[in-house]
């Protein structure tokens, strides 16, 4: 499976529907149409199968998925690396919300009431372990 490793910020920022797509095919691994779709149904509001075959043509077609066309059903695999592009986007993502201050996200999530005292452990922890390095 081909993997893209040179992910540059202008194409790796996938689309909402594209990285409901991609998160299937990071999960699942290379998959059919028919089964990405019936995942994504499962998930979320049912859509046509020809949007989702469209959907993944044309993310093929930008790179961000390959196809192997050697069986009669078509294979369909991420091109992208899921730690980078999901990198990609968070760092877009606090660019954008917080003017690039990651203390001032860290605030709002931690301030948001979906944070549970387990994760609020964790991250003692990693900041802890932060500190001896």
């Amino acid at each position: 499976m081909k993997v893209r490793k040179d992910n540059n910020a202008r194409d790796t920022v996938p689309t909402k529907a594209e990285m409901d797509v991609l998160q299937v095919l990071w999960k699942h691994g290379p998959s059919t149409v028919r089964f990405v779709h019936d995942t994504l149904n499962e998930q979320k509001e049912a859509v046509q199968y020809t949007s989702t075959l469209k959907l993944m043509q044309v993310m093929t077609e930008k790179e961000m998925l390959t196809r192997d066309e050697t069986n009669m059903k078509h294979v369909y695999s991420a091109a992208l690396e899921e730690e980078k592009t999901k990198g990609t986007m968070l760092t877009r993502f606090v660019d954008s919300m917080y003017d690039g201050s990651v203390s001032n996200l860290m605030v709002a999530l931690l301030g948001n009431d979906k944070t549970s005292e387990k994760e609020v452990e964790v991250l003692k922890a990693m900041l802890k372990k932060l500190d001896q390095q």
